[in-house]
């Protein structure tokens, strides 16, 4: 880590000044102790009481301009006082919380740094300077994942000099190139409108022979709600083999447990295997994939196979991701469920602003099961938009819909191949403020539908989740 942070150190010295970030106006004059005045004014005439205690005047743009120079000076001790009187000046707050997590970070207090910018972007999430500077605390904490971020972010600033934003991509390839592991967890609840993603129809069309009866449908076929309690995590370690080569081996999983175990779901997903850089800022990946599903209190699903990835950071920050996947399914539940599943999908992302990423994906799958009522080929596309928000809040919405076309009916409900749309929408929102053990609570808000020319298939579904996250 020696390499990216020295190269971290170059960029957010040489970035802009420490003055970078805007300046309100104030007017007032402050005291301070003559200890300080001879530091801050020499110009200046202190005035002493009868006890020999003396003071000077000094206006706050004056006191900020002494600090600032202390500062360029390394002068941090001689600073502290200054940049501690500045906190008197509500108009001067960003500016005194910058300084002062300036000198923390320069004098090793780097989770005090990471608490005073973070607590700017908070409340002002286009500070790029800022931002600089907390990443640089983070790679200092250990936190690469969390530096990248930042870094990316930061180098959307389309008022970065070029050198500075060659420098910053450069600093991401080599964070890139030698991060280790990362792991996230987080649990909660969800109320939810249909636990089972059934219809909400009494009852649908059946074929007799020539002609259709009405087939009654009971409670575990159609839509019923509830509460669940989720969890889930994942995780990774990334193995480097060589200036090129790594090992990679992914685990994630999702847990969803209502009353009684009918509609209790759990899976759990792991792959494994290379990632080759084949440029400087791109790579490719071929892993081994396999995941079992638990649906209704038993083993439903069992898949295997593989993927291919590969992935292309761009210019200011934007990126763009391809992968291939295809598995065979195992099915529990029926052999007509069992076969191969073959996909493909495709992603750009694109930085909005100083604060948010944007991305647009078009993804497609062919199901080749052994029923060829249930084969099928999707296609697609998602949008979504997301990032920091003042006030200390992570947002985003994102939305997909997608048409499935069955390579056959299903002759007991129609002569008509089964077609659907299918619809989903998700906003969420978090807080970077709040703390609890280290968890962030946030709210997610999912809604799904699936519109189709059978009745059983037709779905809507309205879920929200209340939950903590910890990334590691």
């Amino acid at each position: 880590m020696i390499n990216s942070g020295s190269l971290v150190k170059a960029t957010v010295v040489s970035c802009v000044s420490v003055a970078g970030i805007s300046q309100a106006q104030a007017a007032e004059p402050l005291a301070v102790s003559a200890d300080s005045a001879v530091e801050i004014a020499p110009a200046l005439q202190p005035t002493c009481d009868a006890r020999g205690r003396c003071h000077v005047q000094l206006t706050p743009d004056q006191l900020l301009s002494k600090a600032e120079a202390l500062v360029h000076a390394k002068q941090y001790q001689q600073a502290l006082p200054l940049v501690e009187a500045l906190g008197q000046v509500p108009e001067l707050q960003m500016q005194q919380r910058f300084l002062a997590g300036y000198i923390a970070i320069e004098t090793g207090d780097v989770d005090g740094a990471i608490k005073q910018f973070r607590s700017i972007l908070d409340e002002n999430p286009g500070q790029t300077r800022v931002r600089l500077e907390l990443a640089r605390a983070y790679l200092m904490s250990g936190k690469e994942a969390s530096a990248d971020y930042h870094f990316r972010l930061a180098q959307n600033d389309e008022n970065l000099p070029d050198e500075i934003a060659r420098t910053i991509r450069n600093t991401r390839s080599i964070l890139r190139d030698q991060r280790v592991w990362r792991f996230s967890f987080d649990f909660g609840f969800a109320p939810d409108t249909n636990i089972n993603g059934a219809t909400s129809a009494e009852s649908v069309d059946i074929n007799f022979g020539p002609i259709k009866l009405p087939l009654q449908l009971d409670g575990n076929a159609r839509e019923r709600s509830g509460i669940g309690q989720t969890a889930g995590f994942s995780g990774g370690i990334r193995i480097k083999a060589s200036d090129r080569l790594a090992l990679l081996l992914d685990a994630d999983s999702k847990i969803v447990n209502y009353k009684g175990q009918d509609a209790d779901d759990i899976v759990v997903q792991a792959a494994a295997g290379p990632e080759l850089r084949i440029a400087r800022y791109s790579s490719i990946s071929l892993q081994a994939v396999g995941l079992h599903r638990w649906y209704g209190g038993r083993l439903a699903t069992r898949e295997y196979g593989g993927r291919f990835g590969y992935q292309q950071a761009l210019s200011e920050g934007q990126r763009l991701g391809f992968e291939l996947d295809a598995r065979r399914t195992e099915s529990e539940l029926s052999d007509a469920y069992s076969g191969w599943q073959l996909g493909a999908n495709a992603t750009y992302e694109h930085l909005i602003g100083k604060s948010l990423i944007a991305s647009a994906s078009v993804f497609a799958r062919r199901d080749l099961l052994n029923a060829d009522g249930f084969s099928s080929f999707n296609y697609g596309v998602n949008l979504g938009v997301g990032g920091e928000l003042p006030l200390g809040l992570n947002a985003g919405v994102s939305a997909s819909i997608s048409r499935s076309e069955f390579d056959a009916p299903l002759l007991l409900y129609s002569t008509e191949n089964r077609q659907d749309w299918r619809g989903f929408a998700r906003a969420y929102v978090g807080s970077r403020k709040i703390k609890f053990l280290g968890f962030s609570p946030s709210i997610d808000y999912n809604y799904s539908r699936v519109d189709s020319n059978y009745t059983l298939y037709e779905m809507n579904r309205h879920r929200v989740n209340f939950k903590f996250a910890r990334y590691f």
